[in-house]
C-alpha cells in the first residue's frame, strides 16, 4: 500500500497520509515488543548473557573499539 502511495502521490502527501502515520506506529510497537522478548530473555539466562558477550568481544570489537575511542585520554595522561 505504501508503495503505490509513494508511486502516486508527492513526498508531502505521502508524508501526511494516515497509512503512513499507522506503519510507522506498527513498526514501533512491534520494534518495542521483540526488543522486550530480547532484554526478558537476556536478564534470564547467564548463557543468553554469555552469548552476547562473546558476540561483542569477538565479531563486534567492542573492545578494540573502545580502546581506539579512548587513544586520547591515554596520550594526555
Amino acid at each position: 500500500m505504501l508503495v503505490e502511495q509513494a508511486a502516486s502521490n508527492s513526498k508531502e502527501q505521502f508524508a501526511n497520509s494516515p497509512d503512513l502515520n499507522k506503519a510507522l506506529i506498527d513498526a514501533i510497537m512491534e520494534t518495542l515488543e521483540a526488543h522486550q522478548i530480547m532484554s526478558h530473555q537476556a536478564l534470564n539466562s547467564a548463557r543468553v548473557r554469555s552469548g552476547l558477550k562473546e558476540i561483542l568481544l569477538e565479531p563486534a570489537q567492542l573492545y578494540e573499539a573502545l580502546r581506539e575511542r579512548s587513544a586520547p585520554l591515554r596520550t594526555n595522561k
